[in-house]
């Protein structure tokens, strides 16, 4: 941090006057690299070195050249866990109790990291590193991450010099929605080119560091690599999908009991260790219908093989800095954020959009896409059964402070730090907090007191950088709480108190479960009626750690948060008129008209010479949305509801010069609705919608073009109009239907 606190003496002239050249931060000529790389929605079971029947080579190797730890616990969401991971502190104190895309009013729901709670990458920017991430951020406020910012919470702003990936809490792996720095760009290609974001995002990583140690060799760097692999979508290469096509027939019951098996034979959990149940709505395999077990069978080779095509990237970027001289003074922290997802329900899903518009598509009726399942034409998550195998031996899931959401696998390999008769298994517990104070640890770097001017939160992290050389250590964290959403866990020096709250549920009165983890890890033996006052012992201390660290009131709203989001300084207008004039960047769904569940009407004015045509305004993406295009001189309408297209095509001709293009679509009863089109005025078509969309897209509009994978089969995407279009005019109803807004609840919640 250059301060230019000038200390020299200045006087009348230049013999009478002492020079001061300010000396900026260096760690140190030996201060290793740092990288850290972040896996999203992956269960403690599905990297191959903690017993997968997934090829992992280049996640295993680094497990087998350093230290794989079998006790790591993160909060049960992901964006409380990149809370955590990047300051240091509970995911509470850093004001991220949840997704940032809403806040509450109170501190520990901020929409964003607090700046109480400086992270790692502002801390060891100003010891002199440069500092790069690339990949899922998610720490922002989704409303303030349009090409309008503000953007004191992107990345940029919380001390990153560098970043290219997304904002949001997920994207289309073929189309991404991509950032670099602090505006909008389009990907450099799609899955016709065999683009793929994990791949770019390796790719962006390692130019950063090259274009770094190639002018400054003595500078080290940060590198946070956090992938949107594996939540879904689950998206691969077409070679990657053919890799599995039959590898899961048996089913998830015979898949799990060999993860098991395995687990058990690599010491990865304790001897004696049970495998949990099934969960409530997992069914035994065989007595599946054949149309659901063919489909879960694919769903799960699309997360394999995403996971497959991961593991890739993760060699590429291992080889890369190894090519570099970088690799051997690099401290690599590979982590997941939370459990295996819980979102696909009993069946999985084809497309989630359907299943957050209440559309529950049978196994009968989506066994006909089924060849889609891991391209770009498919938006699929698994089901129950495969996500609790990736979770074993655990049971629940992402979301449940259980350890099925909470116990993940963690790597730390760095060879020049870490002798190889010191390599191995780790069992201490270790929680997602620990990791900055224990980087701290090793660098000889303490966080500051006051940053920038703001009085910091302590760090409550505990370094566990003596386990990292002596397998023997005692664990420096011995109580650690959880919450997400009123569930809650207070882990205590081996023993765990779980509650899994259900909505509006009293949480005085709620039932716990207590379990001795020492003998019971995958909690398989209840032990709250045996042992009722240690129960009760340990529900009073996590009442006094939820004071300390900032974790009350308990609040379980949803609903409510994501319909009131960040009014006070929303581009959502009260009127719901808004106005967009190209040129403009791709705008994310939360920052742009929101038009699922509202009737709404859309004026372009244009000015066009004959057979000018392209795309006025789209949003979403080939699977659901709707688009509104000029097209051989006539006005067309597209509503894709997930691949039933309504199509009116206008009865008159689009004339030459300046002229008003206008789409009123209303919601008429239940889920139906209507669309009519007219030009200056005049009707000229009109449609039913036999499905009235409340959620239509992950994928925000973007206005004179179509942005990533086209929303009509009737044009190439990007379709750009080739006329002049002055103004899109939206206005939408200001009152919502109730539905919809439940069903954006449950968009937002699922897609983190």
């Amino acid at each position: 941090m250059r301060t230019e606190a000038f200390q020299g003496t200045i006087g009348r002239t230049l013999a009478e006057s002492e020079p001061w050249f300010e000396e900026l931060p260096h760690p140190g000529e030996d201060a290793p690299n740092i990288v850290v790389v972040l896996l999203d929605d992956t269960g403690f079971a599905q990297f191959g070195c903690y017993g997968s029947e997934i090829d992992t080579p280049n996640i295993d190797r680094l497990a087998g050249h350093g230290l794989q730890f079998t006790n790591f616990h993160v909060t049960p969401l992901c964006s409380p866990t990149r809370a955590a991971l990047l300051t240091g502190r509970s995911q509470h104190r850093a004001g991220m109790r949840s997704v940032s895309n809403f806040r509450t009013g109170f501190p520990h729901m901020l929409g964003h990291v607090s700046t109480r709670t400086a992270t790692l990458a502002e801390v060891l920017r100003d010891q002199g590193y440069a500092t790069f991430a690339v990949g899922k951020w998610h720490l922002a406020p989704m409303e303030e991450c349009s090409a309008a910012g503000p953007f004191d919470q992107w990345p940029l702003g919380r001390g990153f010099d560098r970043f290219y990936g997304f904002l949001d809490g997920e994207t289309d792996q073929f189309h991404p929605e991509l950032v670099c720095d602090n505006h909008p760009i389009e990907p450099p290609g799609g899955p016709d080119d065999g683009s793929h974001v994990s791949e770019d995002l390796v790719d962006q990583m390692l130019k950063m560091v090259s274009d770094s140690k190639g002018v400054r060799p003595d500078r080290p760097f940060f590198g946070y690599v956090a992938f949107g692999a594996t939540h879904a979508p689950h998206q691969a290469p077409p070679e990657y999908m053919a890799k599995y096509r039959g590898r899961f027939d048996e089913g998830w019951d015979v898949v799990r009991e060999r993860v098991y098996r395995r687990q058990l034979e690599r010491g990865i959990i304790p001897p004696g260790t049970e495998l949990a149940p099934r969960n409530p709505g997992v069914e035994p395999w065989d007595s599946l219908p054949e149309n659901q077990r063919r489909l879960a069978a694919r769903l799960q080779e699309a997360f394999a093989a995403f996971l497959d095509h991961t593991d890739v990237q993760i060699g590429r970027l291992v080889e890369g800095l190894q090519a570099m001289g970088q690799l051997e003074n690099t401290i690599v922290v590979l982590l997941a954020d939370n459990g295996a997802s819980q979102e696909g329900g009993p069946f999985g899903v084809m497309h989630e959009m359907k299943f957050f518009n209440g559309i529950f598509e049978t196994p009968d009726e989506a066994i006909d896409r089924i060849d889609d399942i891991g391209g770009p034409h498919s938006h699929t998550n698994y089901p129950w059964g495969w996500a609790q195998c990736g979770n074993s031996p655990f049971k629940w899931y992402k979301q449940n402070t259980h350890e099925g959401g909470v116990h993940v696998p963690m790597l730390v390999h760095w060879p020049q730090g870490i002798a190889a008769e010191q390599r191995g298994l780790r069992d201490q517990f270790v929680f997602v907090s620990d990791i900055a104070p224990t980087l701290y640890d090793l660098l000889g770097v303490s966080a500051p007191e006051v940053f920038r001017g703001v009085p910091q939160h302590p760090v409550t992290g505990h370094s566990f950088a003596a386990a990292l050389r002596d397998p023997s250590a005692a664990a420096t964290n011995t109580l650690q709480y959880f919450e997400n959403g009123g569930s809650r866990a207070l882990v205590s020096d081996g023993w765990k108190a779980v509650c899994r709250h259900e909505k509006g549920a009293d949480f005085l009165t709620e039932q716990w479960e207590l379990y001795h983890l020492a003998e019971d890890v995958s909690e398989c033996r209840d032990l709250a009626a045996e042992l009722p006052d240690r129960l009760e012992e340990l529900i009073a201390l996590w009442w006094s750690e939820a004071e300390r660290h900032g974790v009350l009131p308990l609040d379980d709203r949803g609903v409510e948060l994501f319909g009131a989001r960040f009014r006070d300084r929303s581009p959502h207008p009260a009127n719901r008129r808004y106005v967009y004039r190209p040129p403009m960047s791709p705008l994310p769904g939360q920052a742009s008209a929101a038009l699922g569940g509202r009737s709404f009407d859309l004026t372009a004015t244009v000015t066009r010479d004959a057979g000018q045509e392209g795309v006025l305004y789209a949003t979403g993406t080939e699977n659901s949305g709707f688009s509104v295009f000029v097209q051989g001189d006539s006005l067309v309408f597209d509503y894709n509801a997930f691949d039933a297209h309504t199509i009116v095509e206008s009865s008159l001709p689009v004339p030459t010069g300046t002229t008003r293009l206008g789409v009123k679509v209303r919601r008429v009863s239940g889920r139906t609705g209507t669309v009519s089109i007219e030009i200056d005025g005049t009707p000229c078509g009109e449609a039913d919608l036999p499905l009235f969309m409340l959620m239509m897209s992950s994928v925000g509009p973007s206005v004179g073009y179509d942005h990533g994978s086209p929303v009509s089969t009737r044009y190439r995407a990007p379709f750009a109009f080739a006329g002049t279009l002055h103004e899109v005019v939206i206005q939408a109803s200001p009152e919502r239907f109730g539905d919809a807004t439940a069903a954006e609840h449950a968009a937002e919640m699922g897609r983190q």
